[in-house]
């Protein structure tokens, strides 16, 4: 094998020395000498512009045609579908591990496959379907979790052997494989011609589409888009769509009004081969090896083959210079160790003749999920980019979703996972940006077992109480930039190991999370939950009462004091946030929401919430440390620390009152720990943590006080059938669906948000119940772990899918949380979900293929844990929690 390679490596170095070489590039259009006609007027005004002429930018001038919209303007700097589209390789695959992911690849499949029919121009569709190669056991049970979500989507998909793979594709070499996943409806197509296409479509339905135009900024007032400035001239308009590929993060910046728009460029590079002596079929499959870090698809005869290095080469830290996309130059030496795998994997193609190494760039974002949405500071400012190489899959789906949100208010699916408001500035330093892409392009490849965590951009936000804790074995993971304790490892336990091990199986820090549980539930724990976003909100009369309480479901006209648990409803009656509010004075709020709503929350409320200068807001997140304190004892450390009674009689539940602890005052306790457990969480003005952490500390040493993180907090509020938004509760979900009636005030006579929604629902009953599942025959040990997105069987059929699960260290068994619908059987119409169909039914859940017998639980319940029972008669009685 060496000498093949060696063969091959001095045709390429031919190559590279080679004049000749250099001249050879894609065919450019408008190269002819006929002279160009003038290009036409731009309009003095629009409704809608675009900025960016390749696939994203198209399909969103496509969708909003189709969805009616008119006076739309198409901007592009060069030649439409020039950028990296026209670099693209053209695979449309739908093996995805994200949900709304793998939704959109599906969408733009069904969306290629007849745009020919539909506009005439030649897409270069082909059906090829494609194969995904696990060379280990831990790859070849990801595959089976992504097959298991593609089954319950309607799209066909098998794991196969090694052997089926070889009959498929007669070029691989399976000697290393241990299994693969073939997925027949996957394509091929030629990204620039779909792109053109889309155009073609749009413009016969009224858009205009203008190449050769460059946007210098877009222009800003009272904090909306008002028009747009090019080298050509201006355009008034209403809307504006960022679809600028890897000069997005840019053109963000460029305006009056930053946009934060955190994407990267890095080099890309595959290359093409001239023809086989037998040419290639144009229908074999594509070839994932995500475990050689290639693909491989057939391409005019021959084979075009790239893929994700170890190293990649970030590009444009500095911003835009003169280099056009077309002279980044080949680089033979960085392309071997792919060029190597290709030669393992398709050991005949020593021979062939490479024609060309093509290094194009790609935009990735810092958590490898594309980037879309408004803008959280400018109104009718959208975005569409940072597509991860993923460009032409999500194409089709992510512009219908991007239409939708700007036609309707919100997209047809709950599309957070890709919110541009799920990061904030932090996420748009250029040092972080080139560090991350640097991190994210081989993690392409990598294989992702559940909490993983990304290691570059660390330690950015931090409580004061950091190095405290990791002195003392803290384990750290990141949400939203800031750094949460996971676990503490005890002293003299073998640390490396624990970083290193990554599985789907029982993991290491079983034990240690199992004995951080015991704590809680029986003595006393602290954990640090400073990264929680804190909001107050004032007002000098009764506007902050007032506005809250249109804005939320929930009675907040309380006695001061008070905390009342609310959702933030949509016009759906969905949960855009799900928050707790203490009333801290007759005219002042305290509102504390989850890590990651500190952008959203923001914005929703800020565009809500009336112009009055009577009224403020304030993001007082940095301003407060908390410090969680779970357990039974928690009353007593807090009692002696602050020489008050904290007893129930003295100190209710859902309560707030400013209180001394230690030496230091102002700090603001409530009896609420988010987890179902008895405590107390304090507001720690920030110069007074580390004195109160130590106080604490102290003061719990005779109550066996001890450090805990947040995987043990995660076990107990799932034991206890609390949801958390993001994971269990999004823009698609209602209170009427997961139990929460009690906290809405529909009897109240007072108009809410959602209100209407939730009143028809309340009528005619909801189409999905929130429901918890207790794994029955299921070995903790030895099977695979459910953690979350697997797929709910009820009596065989397929009703929803998990959205959260955690070991249940009380009931010695697997606790899954999800919603499950009610499909009609003919015709897969959505039916209402009663409490008898959820009741009556048998239950399985889907682990990577593998069913698991479960035990169906509804509403919250909480004595379930007072007498311990034999471990399996656990009889869990429905309790509605107050």
């Amino acid at each position: 094998a060496a000498g093949m390679f060696l063969r091959l490596l001095s045709d390429v170095r031919w190559c590279a020395a080679s004049p000749k070489w250099r001249g050879v590039s894609c065919p450019r259009r408008g190269t002819s000498s006929t002279p160009e006609p003038p290009p036409a007027a731009l309009p003095a005004q629009a409704r809608v512009v675009i900025c960016g002429g390749g696939i994203t930018g198209t399909s969103v001038a496509y969708h909003l045609a189709k969805m009616g919209w008119k006076d739309i303007v198409l901007l592009e700097q060069g030649r439409l579908a020039a950028g990296t589209t026209r670099f693209c390789a053209g695979i449309v695959s739908t093996a995805r591990h994200v949900a709304i992911e793998l939704k959109m690849a599906d969408y733009s499949n069904k969306l290629y496959q007849q745009l020919e029919q539909e506009t005439g121009v030649n897409t270069g569709y082909v059906k090829t379907g494609s194969i995904s190669l696990a060379q280990t056991q831990d790859r070849l049970i990801s595959l089976r979790r992504v097959a298991a979500s593609l089954k319950v989507m309607g799209i066909p998909c098998e794991i196969i052997t090694p052997k089926q793979a070889a009959r498929l594709h007669p070029l691989i070499n399976i000697h290393d494989l241990v299994g693969a996943m073939y997925v027949p409806e996957d394509a091929l197509v030629s990204s620039a011609n779909v792109s053109l296409a889309l155009a073609t479509a749009a413009s016969r339905n009224g858009v205009q589409i203008h190449e050769r135009t460059s946007v210098s900024h877009v222009t800003v007032q009272k904090g909306r888009v008002t028009g747009v400035e090019t080298d050509r001239g201006q355009i008034q308009c209403q809307y504006f769509v960022n679809c600028a590929g890897q000069w997005a993060y840019e053109l963000g910046h460029s305006g009056e009004e930053p946009v934060n728009i955190p994407l990267h460029a890095c080099e890309h590079f595959y290359l093409l081969t001239h023809p086989l002596k037998e040419p290639l079929a144009s229908n074999l499959p594509t070839i994932v090896d995500p475990d050689g870090r290639i693909y491989i698809r057939s391409w005019q005869g021959g084979i075009l083959s790239g893929g994700f290095e170890k190293n990649p080469k970030p590009l444009f830290t500095e911003g835009r210079n003169q280099l056009e996309i077309q002279n980044l130059q080949e680089d033979w030496d960085h392309f071997e160790p792919l060029l190597s795998a290709l030669l393992r994997r398709m050991p005949d193609l020593e021979a062939l003749q490479i024609m060309q190494l093509v290094n194009c760039p790609e935009s990735f974002t810092p958590d490898m999920r594309c980037i879309m949405g408004e803008s959280p500071t400018v109104r009718g400012y959208f975005v569409l980019a940072g597509m991860n190489s993923a460009g032409i899959s999500y194409g089709g789906g992510a512009g219908k979703y991007l239409a939708e949100w700007m036609v309707n208010g919100y997209p047809t699916e709950n599309v957070w996972p890709l919110d541009l408001k799920r990061f904030g500035t932090l996420q748009s330093s250029r040092t972080f940006l080139r560090h991350r892409v640097m991190e994210v392009m081989p993690l392409m490849c990598d294989l992702k077992v559940p909490r993983w965590d990304f290691q570059t951009g660390r330690q950015l936000r931090t409580s004061p109480l950091y190095d405290r804790l990791d002195a003392q074995g803290a384990r750290w993971m990141e949400k939203h930039g800031f750094e949460r304790v996971k676990y503490f490892i005890p002293p003299g336990k073998d640390l490396l190991d624990l970083e290193q091990s990554k599985t789907f199986y029982k993991p290491d820090w079983f034990d240690i999370v199992g004995s951080e549980v015991k704590c809680c539930k029986e003595a006393v724990c602290v954990i640090d939950m400073s990264s929680f976003t804190k909001f107050e909100i004032s007002s000098t009369g009764d506007q902050a009462l007032e506005s809250l309480q249109y804005l939320f479901s929930n009675d907040l006209d309380v006695p001061v004091g008070h905390v009342v648990h609310t959702g933030m409803l949509n016009e759906k009656g969905g949960y855009e946030n799900d928050c707790s509010i203490a009333r801290l004075s007759k005219r002042s709020f305290f509102m504390i929401s989850p890590t990651d709503q500190q952008v959203h929350c923001w914005a929703w409320l800020k565009n809500r919430l009336p112009d009055d200068s009577s009224l403020t807001m304030e993001d007082v997140t940095w301003k407060y440390t908390a410090l969680n304190l779970i357990g039974p004892r928690a009353v007593d450390v807090l009692s002696e620390l602050s020489y008050a009674p904290m007893t129930a009689e003295h100190f209710p539940s859902l309560f707030c009152k400013e209180m001394s602890v230690g030496y230091a005052n102002g700090i603001r306790v409530m009896s609420i720990t988010h987890t179902g457990e008895p405590g107390f969480v304090l507001y720690i003005p920030i110069e007074y943590a580390l004195h109160v952490y130590n106080e604490v500390m102290n003061m719990g040493q005779k109550y066996g006080i001890r450090n805990a993180g947040y995987y043990a907090l995660r076990s107990l509020r799932i034991e206890k059938f609390f949801a958390f938004w993001g994971q269990d509760l999004d823009a698609f979900t209602t209170p009427m669906e997961c139990g929460r009636e009690f906290q809405v005030k529909l009897e109240k006579g007072m108009e809410f948000v959602g209100q209407e929604a939730l009143l028809e629902q309340k009528q005619n009953g909801v189409y999905k119940r929130f429901t918890m599942f207790i794994l029955e025959d299921h070995d903790t040990d030895t099977d695979l772990w459910p953690w979350w997105g697997e797929p709910i069987y009820r009596n065989g059929r397929y009703v929803g899918k998990t959205t959260s699960s955690a070991y249940s260290y009380t009931l010695e068994r697997h606790v899954c949380l999800g919603f499950v619908h009610h499909f009609d059987e003919k015709t897969g119409e959505e039916l209402v979900v009663t409490t008898d169909f959820i009741n009556q039914g048998e239950y399985e859940i889907d682990i990577a293929g593998q069913r698991f017998q479960a035990k169906a639980k509804l509403y919250p319940f909480s004595s379930l844990f007072a007498q311990r029972r034999r471990k399996d008669e656990v009889e869990l009685s429905g309790y509605q929690r107050e």
